[in-house]
């Protein structure tokens, strides 16, 4: 399994607007100048995750993107799925497949469901507020 760098900048972006600390919305212009992402790329992550409701979005003066809730309340697996979908390490965990003919005698199907578990369970217990209070203090970390 890879994540993409659109997982990867989503996660980007939503450190970078909880490292805001508030209620205030966050320009996108900002974000890309610090992050040095394309702002055109990033529009459409973030209306991505704004219509996953994990951003609030506002355009005009004093818009941006902010948080819809506190950062502990986020996960890193959370904001994966929305911009990487199911992170099944084998097409026949994935959510929507089809059931395979040869999962009843299939010797390897324990392997990658074990993995899968793992996966969910590391991904789901790591918060975005846990990546932040790590990295406060600077601006130097790389995903």
């Amino acid at each position: 399994m890879k994540i993409s760098t659109r997982g990867r900048y989503a996660l980007r972006v939503m450190i970078d607007i909880a490292e805001s600390g508030g209620a205030d919305f966050v320009p996108l212009k900002d974000i890309a100048a610090r992050q040095e992402i394309s702002q055109k790329y990033l529009e459409s992550i973030t209306a991505d995750l704004a219509k996953a409701g994990l951003l609030d979005g506002r355009h005009g003066k004093g818009g941006g993107y902010r948080l819809t809730r506190d950062p502990s309340l986020y996960t890193v697996g959370e904001v994966l799925r929305v911009t990487e979908g199911d992170l099944a390490p084998v097409a026949c965990l994935d959510a929507n497949a089809a059931p395979c003919s040869r999962a009843y005698g299939c010797r390897t199907l324990p392997v990658w469901k074990d993995l899968y578990a793992l996966i969910n369970k590391y991904l789901n217990g790591v918060k975005l507020s846990d990546i932040v209070s790590a990295t406060a203090g600077g601006d130097d970390y790389v995903i």
